[in-house]
């Protein structure tokens, strides 16, 4: 097929009937990984406006394809520039630390910075690097994702039926994730779990947003998710904490939120943090200094999806993390 029939192809409507190689994607990854010249905001309205169809009806971002369904596909157009694939040079390829790989698994020690895919005004994540340094693999797709300031552990899935089962180890409960992160203020509690229902909206300038749902207002029904996160003191400085977090639920931005809303936001965090303190800590005069949000992802427990032995994998913290600290110990001695 030519570069010119290609473009015709996706003029018209497409019905495409899931097969098992699709089974359980949200149908939001599919479309990306289907049409990845096509703006993710794009496709996202498509879904919005009801163009996009699974057996006539209207569906959801997050809803998991099931076998036998029946996708309609509305007119795509395209430009010229958007048809044009992008590339990345092999010179800037990132290595990423391997904690653990095999046939069917992959997973890395992300740094922070770097986002987990393209997107938002970045042409490649991690999982475009990641194809285009091996594309003999024929399939990668992420687990799980982290934000694109969060350093640790994120898994990836080199087969498909090793992401439908990580999917169902999460949704089931059966996978244990736990974070350190440094809080501004002193944290008096050993162990403290929060339990506290999450909230997505859009600002007035389109940022995505997460906040805490106190209370039903004027009786109007607010859509929420009930959000679980257990918090354990590591050890305390002069108003700063370090916690462990445990994810009992996986929701957007649960761990920040969860943290601000009880006045303890995190270190760094430039959408719910003390926006004083995170402009001192990137001063060159100031005493302590940190560039970024301090959440790692250091622990992470599941279980294999193809020899069925548990796992438990470990990434130590982040030297820029861990360089925070020691500032603050130096300042104790």
């Amino acid at each position: 097929m030519n570069s010119q029939q290609k473009k015709s192809s996706i003029h018209m409507v497409q019905k495409i009937q899931i097969a098992n190689e699709e089974y359980d994607q949200r149908i939001d990854n599919f479309l990306f990984k289907r049409f990845k010249n096509v703006p993710k905001s794009h496709i996202y309205q498509l879904m919005r406006s009801g163009q996009v169809r699974v057996d006539g009806k209207r569906i959801r971002a997050d809803y998991r394809l099931q076998f036998g369904d029946i996708l309609r596909i509305p007119p795509i157009r395209l430009s010229e520039k958007d048809c044009a694939p992008a590339t990345l040079a092999p010179e800037k390829f990132f290595t990423f630390r391997v904690l653990f790989e095999d046939e069917a698994l992959l997973v890395i020690d992300k740094p922070g910075g770097i986002a987990v895919h393209g997107g938002s005004g970045v042409s490649f994540g991690v999982i475009e690097q990641l194809r285009a340094q091996n594309p003999s693999w024929k399939f990668l797709e992420l687990v799980h994702r982290l934000d694109r300031e969060t350093s640790g552990l994120l898994m990836l899935a080199k087969k498909r039926h090793a992401l439908v089962e990580l999917h169902r180890q999460i949704r089931d409960g059966l996978t244990r994730k736990h974070y350190l992160t440094m809080v501004c203020g002193n944290w008096l509690n050993s162990v403290q779990h929060i339990k506290l229902s999450l909230h997505k909206y859009t600002t007035a300038y389109g940022e995505r947003r997460v906040a805490v749902v106190k209370e039903r207002n004027n009786n109007e029904m607010i859509k929420s998710m009930p959000a679980h996160t257990i918090f354990r003191l590591k050890k305390n400085w002069n108003n700063f904490s370090l916690l462990d977090a445990e994810l009992k639920t996986g929701r957007t931005h649960q761990i920040r939120v969860h943290l601000a809303y009880h006045g303890f936001p995190i270190v760094g965090d430039d959408k719910y943090g003390n926006f004083e303190i995170n402009k001192q800590l990137t001063r060159s005069d100031y005493a302590l200094h940190l560039s970024r949000m301090f959440l790692h992802a250091h622990t992470l427990q599941f279980t294999h999806p193809v020899s069925n032995q548990p796992m438990e994998l470990h990434a130590p913290l982040a030297k820029d993390l861990q360089g925070f600290v020691n500032q603050l110990d130096a300042e104790l001695e």
